[in-house]
């Protein structure tokens, strides 16, 4: 016979279900004890980079009844976002834009947000408790306590891997003052692979299931605020925001469905545009064409400022006047890295001959410019 928890939870998955969500599993607050001291590692090694954030919040991070105590049950659900075509064909046209898969559809965080608050209010109003919702943006370790509710295994690029939906899960998280039953977590089945360690453009990863965020593309194009380290812009080709290379080459994805949310799928105008006709964006139709994705939040310059970093690696000439206009963008951060890209495309005369007559005050522009004609 079944018990009231037990009914529960089952009824709690159908609404989750209902609700677009393919994965559902629940586990304890304190299931994940070695979590903080990952967390506080990779922080000590400097593998976060700019985000500070991180680091503030590590301590709220490092266990869910830091940040609620009263927790009793974490439900973790998981959406399907399986790409309908390889992310990676992409990379092979070089005077187009590879974009990551996740980011092509609408902005998943407040899609699933909304999901979970009417799941979240569900449960409230039919078995009681207090509730609290999170999607990404909070101090929570969604991926371990995903793994422990049994969703999948962090694999070795520290994604989640599910046997049913390989790397393309988004996450997010109910936090219940409700005792409920748990699932059994999922055993590691990555094995000796290293596909996605292999496949890193920047080497990213110093060790299996360690990532070194300052090296990772996704964190360069997306989070880093400044101009992008000189060595790893030959390495990102036309990758201009995200990076999906770890995530496509997993072995586990030939079980992988296309995701079955229709707002999360990739717009047609974002599946390969042009480098040319976004090096052309201002910041008002930055803001139209981006509207309701997760590329807004980058702001127009950083954007611009890798899609020059893309114009540089294509080796398509025909690009050059486009990187040249941008020289006398407002942006230092685009002024900067159009230098970059028109000392990739330009023969050496023709490069120094606009350095002879660049009029730039900003340091870091003139670094580029000097650094360029070595």
């Amino acid at each position: 016979m079944h018990s009231r928890a037990e009914e529960i939870k089952s009824a709690l998955i159908s609404q989750a279900r209902a609700r677009g969500f393919d994965a559902v599993g629940v586990t304890r607050p304190e299931a994940v004890p070695t979590a903080k001291a990952r967390l506080e590692q990779f922080i000590a090694d400097g593998a976060h980079g700019d985000m500070i954030w991180m680091a503030t919040t590590a301590e709220r991070r490092g266990s869910p009844l830091t940040l609620w105590p009263d927790v009793r049950s974490v439900i973790m659900l998981g959406m399907n976002y399986g790409p309908d075509e390889d992310p990676l064909k992409i990379l092979d046209a070089r005077s187009h834009a590879a974009i990551s898969v996740y980011a092509k559809g609408d902005d998943y965080h407040e899609l699933i947000k909304s999901r979970l608050k009417e799941i979240a209010r569900w449960l409230v109003a039919n078995a009681g408790g207090d509730v609290k919702v999170f999607v990404d943006t909070a101090a929570v370790m969604e991926k371990p306590l995903a793994a422990k509710a049994g969703l999948g295994w962090q694999g070795k690029h520290t994604n989640v891997v599910s046997r049913d939906f390989g790397s393309w899960l988004f996450l997010g998280a109910i936090f219940t003052t409700l005792d409920l039953p748990i699932d059994d977590a999922v055993a590691d089945s990555c094995g000796s692979c290293r596909a996605c360690l292999d496949a890193c453009p920047t080497a990213a990863f110093p060790a299996p299931y360690r990532l070194d965020a300052r090296r990772c593309i996704s964190y360069l194009t997306i989070e880093h605020k400044g101009p992008i380290p000189r060595e790893f812009r030959p390495l990102m080709g036309n990758r201009i925001y995200g990076c999906d290379d770890c995530l496509a080459v997993c072995p586990w994805n030939k079980f992988a469905e296309q995701g079955r949310e229709a707002k999360l799928a990739a717009r047609d105008v974002l599946r390969a545009p042009t480098l040319s006709e976004l090096s052309r964006l201002d910041d008002a139709q930055f803001r139209t064409l981006f509207a309701k994705t997760s590329i807004k939040r980058t702001g127009r310059d950083r954007f611009i400022r890798n899609v020059l970093n893309a114009i540089g690696n294509s080796g398509d000439v025909a690009l050059a006047p486009e990187a040249e206009r941008l020289l006398d963008d407002a942006s230092p951060l685009v002024r900067g890295a159009a230098v970059w890209a028109l000392s990739r495309l330009l023969p050496k005369e023709q490069f120094s001959s606009l350095a002879a007559r660049a009029n730039e005050d900003d340091p870091s522009v003139k670094d580029e410019w000097a650094q360029a004609l070595v």
